[in-house]
């Protein structure tokens, strides 16, 4: 296995690195530095976020640097002030024994002033986020004519950013004789643009394949509601419980912000990042972050770019990125160094074609999860917290004479007492609300195979539901909740209980699916049945009644209606939602959404949807909606584009 000094590193960088207990490079950095430290040839690197690049290029840097001259030699150009700050320290850490090193960081978002007094100081090197240098080249602070080396860190993101203009620039009043180093996860054409221009013969380095994913993340998605998907999002933090350490990834500001508001709330470590934060804010929620004092970060994409945090378990999509390629530097955030991570994208059922866009980019399969149950959450973390009690070993200096006779009205209760107690407030925050909430999880069809809506972006089957939907007559008012539902059932059938889903428990009744060829055998052994004194009676069922969602039925009064008429209130999908109801696919009439209908129905997301009447259409192919609130055509809502991008702070010259 290759180590650092196979490569050709001096005594120097190899006793820091050495310190910092690296001893084999990664691939980007072996196949980099060699090349880097013996030929005068420019390098192309492509290497996903988190592969080691900053070593990649820093290392030889510091050996092909004369510290003991003032002028600036190198020059490293970077997308973020973070980015530019975390590169900065890594050097600082790798020269630290040798002698005379100035390396001087200059980035949006701090006093220029001072960035300006650094510099005048001397700096070496140089590393810059595109804006803030260019304002710097125009007060005369900066000299970059006689530099012998550029990077170029990121560039795809620096091109996302809008910084082409300012990359160019800077490259233009650079010398003809220096060598270009450009890094990029991925390869677009505008990057492949710049290295024809500005590059002379480049050695290309591949560690991977253009957009492909990092092998160490496991890529993973569930699906729900859009109106479930905060509380889904809270059973797979309470499922991982303590180990959970990761980054959620929201569409715009305010959600982060709100998301983030909502779970400080409910007793989460949380904090956010976003644009309308300050420099020093930004830093206090990045310091404690990186010391895990808060391990569940909200974040927007662009608020995003340029953390690195190591050891990170998760990353969390709780909406997809609006550019499909984003979605390589939100999942590149975990599974650095060779560690593992997950990434789990949170999709409601407009979503699902935008995963398979994905899958197709960075050739990959998404293998789906199902969110878990309100009562699988507690018995894993009862289990936690059992296993932490027994793996504790006592501390007997910690029991003084004091102590001791503070425990004496604590070790005079009952075990049993003493223990449901303890148990008592490990589980207090999951309240009764939290442990009848329903399942969450939406049923599909099938990967990718369409919806009745004639697309394939659909997860949600509409018009039809795997399985066979079953009415039983018991339910909360017998004590029962979602997970001892199943579990009754389970035990009374003797059918897996992985095989009962869609459990939605009501008042005094519930409803199960199950799949087809196990109907019968639940007919026979259930129906009949006693529980708790209570005669249950099973019946197959094409409505769930005033209030459910009925596929394939009519949904009567507040009900939605999958594939038929949901009357007054009820949703109607592919059918004809009156009064209120929401008609996907049909005619919404009295105050109802109409995906496609007539008569005060909002056209939103429909597929050639016309809504008529009061009705605003957005977002849909080809929607037109006509008289007094059509939104259609604004801030590209409507047609065939229209995708809704909400990137926030995508403008040139600015530094986040």
């Amino acid at each position: 296995m290759t180590t650092f000094i196979d490569l050709g590193l001096n005594a120097s960088v190899l006793s820091a690195i050495s310190e910092l207990g690296f001893e084999n490079p990664t691939p980007i950095q072996e196949k980099s530095i060699p090349v880097f430290l013996e030929n005068e040839r420019d390098i192309l690197g492509l290497a996903q976020t988190g592969t080691g690049k900053t070593a990649a290029f820093g290392l030889p840097l510091l050996q092909l640097v004369d510290f003991n001259a003032k002028q600036t030699q190198a020059l490293i150009i970077c997308p973020t002030r973070e980015l530019c700050m975390q590169i900065t320290r890594d050097l600082t850490t790798y020269s630290k024994h040798m002698q005379g090193v100035r390396i001087v960081s200059v980035y949006g978002g701090a006093s220029i002033n001072g960035q300006i007094e650094d510099l005048r100081r001397g700096a070496q090197i140089i590393v810059a986020t595109p804006g803030r240098l260019i304002d710097l080249m125009s007060r005369r602070a900066v000299n970059i004519k006689t530099i012998s080396y550029v990077v170029l860190d990121e560039a795809d993101e620096m091109l996302n950013m809008g910084f082409r203009e300012d990359i160019e620039g800077i490259l233009s009043v650079t010398p003809d004789e220096k060598r270009v180093c450009l890094f990029s996860a991925t390869m677009p054409k505008e990057i492949r643009s710049i290295a024809n221009q500005y590059m002379k013969n480049p050695v290309e380095i591949s560690v991977g394949k253009a957009n492909s994913s990092n092998a160490n993340i496991s890529h993973e998605y569930a699906s729900v509601h859009s109106k479930d998907k905060y509380a889904a999002f809270k059973r797979i933090l309470d499922f991982n419980n303590d180990s959970f350490y990761g980054i959620i990834f929201c569409t715009t500001k305010h959600e982060t912000q709100d998301i983030s508001d909502k779970l400080i709330r409910d007793g989460y470590n949380a904090d956010c990042l976003h644009g309308d934060l300050s420099q020093g804010q930004r830093e206090k929620v990045m310091s404690r972050f990186r010391h895990k004092a808060i391990k569940i970060l909200l974040a927007t994409d662009v608020a995003a770019r340029g953390i690195d945090v190591s050891d990170l378990t998760h990353v969390i999509h709780y909406n997809l990125p609006d550019d499909i390629e984003n979605y390589t530097h939100r999942s590149g955030r975990t599974a650095r160094a060779g560690k593992l991570g997950t990434s789990i994208a949170l999709l409601n059922a407009r979503e699902f074609y935008r995963l398979r866009e994905i899958e197709k980019l960075i050739a990959i399969k998404f293998n789906r999860i199902m969110i878990p149950s309100a009562m699988e959450v507690r018995d894993k973390k009862l289990l936690a917290f059992i296993d932490t009690i027994n793996s504790t070993e006592i501390e007997e200096s910690f029991f003084d004479d004091v102590v001791v006779n503070h425990l004496k009205p604590i070790l005079e209760l009952d075990k049993e007492v003493l223990m449901k107690k303890m148990l008592s407030l490990e589980l207090r925050r999951f309240s009764a609300e939290y442990m009848n909430g329903p399942d969450l999880n939406i049923q599909e069809r099938g990967a990718g195979s369409g919806s009745s809506r004639g697309e394939g972006d659909s997860n949600e089957t509409y018009g039809a539901s795997r399985g066979t939907r079953l009415f039983v007559s018991i339910g909360q008012k017998d004590g029962l909740n979602v997970g001892s539902l199943k579990d009754f059932v389970s035990n009374v059938t003797e059918i897996p209980n992985a095989n009962i889903y869609r459990v939605d428990v009501k008042g005094v009744y519930s409803f199960i699916n199950v799949d087809a060829e196990q109907v019968e055998k639940v007919m026979t052994t259930l129906h009949g049945s006693d529980y708790k004194g209570r005669q249950v009676r099973v019946e197959v069922s094409g409505n769930e009644s005033a209030g459910g969602r009925s596929r394939s039925g009519g949904g009567d009064r507040g009900g939605r209606s999958y594939g038929g008429g949901g009357d007054r209130g009820g949703r109607s999908y592919g059918g004809g939602g009156d009064r209120g109801g929401r008609s996907y696919g049909g005619g919404g009439d009295r105050g109802g959404r109409s995906y496609g209908g007539d008569r005060d129905g909002g056209s939103r997301g429909g597929y050639a949807g016309g809504g008529d009447r009061d009705g605003g259409s957005r977002g849909g192919y080809a929607g037109g909606g006509d008289r007094r609130r059509s939104e259609g055509a604004r801030g590209g809502d409507s047609g065939f584009s229209g995708a809704r991008r909400r990137t926030e702070g995508s403008g040139r010259r600015r530094d986040f």
